[in-house]
């Protein structure tokens, strides 16, 4: 009886913790949300917003050429895919005083999508 009741709370515990998978293409779908203020890619070149080429493991406010928030550039923020998701959730609440000004992505999926369409570019804006 002791081994059926572990199971039985093994896979509901188990159902409840299922990473989301993440989906590129989904992913290229929600950067358009990013566009009207950031480029991606070979070519690229800062706009509102910073290029975002290289992003995982990059220092914020490290881009050159891109007049960055005194808030963003001293966050000490190295970003990875936490970092990431915290900060797309509401941008000026991980950072105060960001120039960001962006509702933020509430969606985990949607978050999800975007980090790994994000992270396919390498510094040098090629895909890995």
């Amino acid at each position: 009886m002791i081994t059926r009741a572990f199971v039985v709370v093994f896979a509901v515990a188990a159902s409840t913790s299922v990473a989301v998978a993440a989906d590129v293409e989904a992913g290229a779908v929600q950067f358009r949300k990013c566009t009207p203020c950031h480029n991606i890619g070979e070519g690229a070149t800062n706009k509102v917003g910073p290029i975002l080429n290289g992003l995982e493991g990059r220092k914020s406010g490290s881009i050159p050429g891109f007049n960055y928030s005194e808030a963003n550039k001293n966050s000490g923020i190295t970003w990875s895919h936490e970092t990431f998701k915290s900060y797309i959730t509401d941008p000026r609440a991980k950072i105060p005083g960001t120039k960001m000004v962006f509702a933020g992505i509430k969606n985990e999926k949607d978050q999800e999508d975007l980090w790994a369409f994000l992270t396919q570019y390498g510094p040098d804006g090629k895909k890995k």
